[in-house]
């Protein structure tokens, strides 16, 4: 996409005008939708990659933008930042590959990994071992992502790997934000009984209310 350079730039102020400004402009100027382009395009390249592969993302993120433009002129230009509006069109996009992100969980979850050494007073043998075992680790939460349902993996990814709060996740996916902590709360609950207890996911610590879907 061409991208207007004084876009970038309010008439009174040196910092970035906000997206919601920017989208309101692409009415009129549709060109200047360029400018959201640039700013999301890879965050939200980076969460298809992440679910879906190298090899689907870069369309799946064209899409995304595609239907953004289309849908631009519905935008609730009170929001002023268009990054729960953009994930919540990719995660919509990504729902239509439910069975190839399953495929590939259960695929990463079937590597192979060798036993760590044990006792090894290496530094070198160390760090082997550790990195073998949080491959362990991953391949087991891969498999206990892949028999989550397909509303709750949405959640915890559009907070893990989006890194959306829980009021965007909410607008991404038009759902309560109680709804949403109550998803988040069973998939992690889900994942640290499949593993064992613990919780690799490095989620933002918020309060886990299990609201009634």
């Amino acid at each position: 996409m061409t991208v207007e350079p004084g876009i970038r730039v309010g008439q009174d102020s040196a910092a970035p005008i906000s997206d919601a400004s920017v989208i309101e402009r692409s009415w009129d100027e549709p060109e200047a939708f360029a400018v959201l382009f640039d700013r999301h395009a890879d965050p939200v390249h980076r969460y298809a990659a992440r679910r879906l592969g190298t090899e689907v993302a870069e369309d799946l993120m064209a899409e995304t933008f595609t239907t953004a433009f289309q849908q631009r002129f519905r935008y609730d230009t009170r929001l002023p930042d268009a990054r729960p509006w953009l994930f919540g069109i990719a995660t919509n996009l990504i729902g239509r590959h439910r069975r190839a992100e399953a495929r590939r969980l259960k695929a990463i979850g079937r590597l192979p990994s060798a036993a760590p050494a044990a006792g090894s007073e290496d530094p070198v043998a160390d760090r082997v071992a550790a990195k073998v075992s949080a491959q362990a680790v991953r391949g087991e939460l891969a498999l206990a992502m892949a028999r989550l349902p397909a509303r709750h993996r949405d959640v915890l990814l559009l907070v893990a790997w989006a890194d959306l709060g829980y009021e965007e996740v909410a607008r991404a996916l038009e759902v309560p934000v109680g709804t949403v902590r109550s998803r988040l709360h069973r998939a992690r609950r889900k994942l640290r009984d499949a593993l064992g207890g613990s919780d690799p996911t490095a989620f933002r610590d918020e309060s886990e209310e299990s609201d009634d879907e």
